[in-house]
C-alpha cells in the first residue's frame, strides 16, 4: 500500500530525501555479476573503467568482445569477435519503417513534429553589436557530430530517440549517431527504434549498448565515429561511463531514476492522479511517484485507487516495489508548504492537478517541467507534447534545464575592437594585469599605447 506521510518534516528525511550515489548501497547481484564477467569483485565504477580504457586501446575489437561478455552472444557475434562493427544497414531501417503499424508510425511522425515545433521557438542566433569603438558579438555554431545513447532494457524506447534526436537536428548538427542495446535473439536493435530512427533522420544506428557504447562514440572505435557530444539516458553503467568521460567529449547529463512529483487538492479526480502516479512507478524500481497534499479525503482516496489500479497493470510488480521504495503520500499544511517542500525537491517531473493551477506555476523555482492541470499529463510529456522528456533528475533541476537546442550548439565570443577603442582600453588593461602581476599581460597592453 502506498504510505501516507502526516509529517512534511519526517517527509524531507525519508522520501522527499536526496542521496547521492556513493550513499546507496549496492545490491549484491550487481557485484556478483560484476565479479561472474571481470573476474574479480570490482566496484561499477572500477568496472566501468575497465571497459573504457580497454575501448580507447582496441577500438572495434573491445566492443564486439565486452558486449559479448557483458551481454551474452548474438547470432552475428557468437565465436570470434568481428573486426568491425558496421551500422545497421538503411535498406533494414526503411523496412523496419514499412512493416509497423500505420497508426504507430503515424504516432512516431507526430510525436516528431511536434518535438520540431517547439524547439525551433528556441532562440540560438548569432548576434554583433557594431560601435563607434568596433565590434562585439557572438557566433553561434552547430556542432559537428553527436551521438545518442536510446537505452533499450526491458522495452525499446523510440521515444529517447526522438526527443534526443529531433532538438538536435533542429540546431544545425550536421551528422547524428545512435547506439542502442541489440535485440539479444536477432542482434539488431528493436523495428520501432529504427523506424524512429528513419522518422529522426539519424545518420547511422550502432547495435551496442552499455559503458561500451559511450566509449566508442568518445573515442571512436574504427567503424563508430569520435563524436563531439554525447546525449540521452541511460541505466548505472551508462550514466557512469558518461561521468568518466567528461571532459573527454560532451555530457548532456547524468540522468538518474525518472520521478514525478504531483501537487493537488481536494478538486482532484483521485483516479487520475493515481494513474498518474503508476504511470511513472512502472518505469523501474528506483522510480519516484510522490504525491503532495492538503487533503486527508484525497490522499486516503488515492492510496485505495493506487491499490485497485494495480491489479491490472502489466508491470505491477514493478510498479509496487518502487512505490513502496521510493513513493508516497505527503500531507501538507496547505498548498504553500507543498510548494516550497517541491522547490526544494526539483523534480524533473511537477503536475499540478488543483483547482488553480496557474495560481501556483509562477511560484515554481525548480522543476525540469511544469505540467499544468489534468490535461496536460506527463505521459504526454513522455511522448507528443513537444518539449524533450530529456529532463533533469536526482535534484539538479536546481541549475540544470531540459535538453533542448542549446545543447547542440556552442558559442564563440567576437571582438574586433578599432585602433582608438584598443588604445582606450589598453591602460586599464595594463592596470589589471600589474594588479595580478603578469607583467607580460601588462607589457602586451603598454605595446598599445
Amino acid at each position: 500500500m502506498l504510505p501516507i506521510f502526516t509529517n512534511p518534516d519526517h517527509a524531507q528525511t525519508t522520501i522527499l530525501r536526496r542521496a547521492a550515489w556513493d550513499e546507496q548501497p549496492m545490491p549484491a547481484a550487481v557485484l556478483d555479476g560484476i565479479e561472474r564477467i571481470f573476474g574479480q569483485r570490482l566496484t561499477p565504477e572500477q568496472a566501468v573503467a575497465t571497459v573504457l580504457a580497454d575501448v580507447r586501446a582496441r577500438g572495434d575489437a573491445a566492443v564486439l568482445e565486452w558486449s559479448e561478455r557483458i551481454d551474452g552472444p548474438t547470432p552475428r557475434g557468437s565465436g570470434a569477435f568481428q573486426r568491425e562493427l558496421l551500422p545497421v544497414p538503411q535498406a533494414e531501417i526503411d523496412a523496419a519503417a514499412a512493416s509497423l503499424d500505420p497508426a504507430l508510425l503515424d504516432a512516431l511522425k507526430l510525436a516528431a513534429q511536434r518535438l520540431e515545433a517547439f524547439h525551433r521557438q528556441q532562440p540560438t542566433g548569432s548576434w554583433m553589436d557594431v560601435t563607434p569603438g568596433g565590434v562585439l558579438g557572438q557566433i553561434v555554431r552547430p556542432l559537428a557530430r553527436v551521438g545518442v545513447y536510446v537505452p533499450a532494457g526491458s522495452a525499446p524506447l523510440p521515444s529517447s530517440l526522438l526527443h534526443c534526436v529531433i532538438p538536435a537536428r533542429v540546431a544545425g548538427v550536421r551528422e547524428i549517431v545512435v547506439c542502442t542495446p541489440p535485440d539479444r535473439s536477432t542482434g539488431r536493435p528493436a523495428p520501432l527504434t529504427l523506424a524512429a530512427a528513419r522518422v529522426a533522420g539519424v545518420d547511422a544506428v550502432y547495435a551496442i549498448g552499455g559503458s561500451q557504447a559511450i566509449a566508442a562514440m568518445a573515442y571512436g572505435a574504427g567503424s563508430v565515429p569520435r563524436v563531439d557530444k554525447i546525449v540521452g539516458p541511460g541505466g548505472l553503467f551508462v550514466t557512469l561511463a558518461k561521468r568518466q568521460l567528461f571532459g573527454v567529449v560532451g555530457i548532456d547529463g547524468l540522468p538518474g531514476p525518472t520521478e514525478t512529483l504531483v501537487i493537488a487538492d481536494d478538486t482532484a479526480d483521485p483516479a487520475i492522479v493515481a494513474a498518474d502516479l503508476l504511470a511513472q512507478a512502472e518505469h523501474d524500481l528506483l522510480a519516484s511517484a510522490i504525491l503532495l497534499t492538503p487533503s486527508r479525503r484525497l490522499a486516503e482516496r488515492v492510496q485505495v485507487e493506487v491499490s485497485r489500479q494495480l491489479e491490472t497493470l502489466s508491470r505491477a510488480e514493478i510498479a509496487a516495489a518502487s512505490l513502496a521504495g521510493r513513493g508516497g503520500i505527503v500531507l501538507t499544511a496547505d498548498l504553500d508548504q507543498a510548494v516550497a517542500l517541491a522547490n526544494a525537491y526539483a523534480p524533473e517531473h511537477l503536475c499540478l492537478l488543483t483547482a488553480e493551477p496557474w495560481a501556483l506555476v509562477g511560484r515554481i523555482e525548480n522543476a525540469g517541467g511544469i505540467f499544468v492541470g489534468e490535461h496536460s499529463f506527463e505521459v504526454l510529456g513522455d511522448y507528443v507534447a513537444g518539449p524533450s522528456h530529456v529532463m533533469p533528475t536526482e535534484g539538479t533541476a536546481r541549475f540544470a534545464s531540459p535538453l533542448s537546442v542549446a545543447d547542440f550548439v556552442k558559442r564563440i565570443s567576437l571582438i574586433a575592437l578599432g585602433a582608438e577603442e584598443g588604445r582606450r582600453l589598453s591602460g586599464p588593461a595594463a592596470l589589471l594585469a600589474d594588479g595580478e602581476g603578469l607583467t607580460a599581460h601588462a607589457a602586451a597592453a603598454r605595446a598599445r599605447l
